[in-house]
């Protein structure tokens, strides 16, 4: 019994340090792109995220790609 994942939708969420806290650990905030095509390979997606990270007016912490599909049982 095989089970297949269908995409169904992908984005990019690019995670950015805003500042500390009074404690002095790190604050993070997400930027999150919506609707990245599923079939898009992760190397162009993240080209895309550094050229959106020199935008950014924070540091970039880190890169991630979300997807959510179905799975199907066949």
């Amino acid at each position: 019994m095989a089970v297949t994942k269908i995409p169904q939708s992908s984005k990019l969420v690019v995670k950015v340090q805003t500042g500390v806290n009074t404690s002095g650990n790190p604050v993070y905030r997400l930027r999150s792109f919506q609707n990245v095509k599923p079939s898009a390979a992760d190397a162009d997606v993240h080209a895309v995220a550094q050229a959106l990270a020199d935008l950014q007016q924070h540091e970039v912490a880190n890169i991630a790609r979300v997807e959510e599909g179905n799975l199907v049982n066949q």
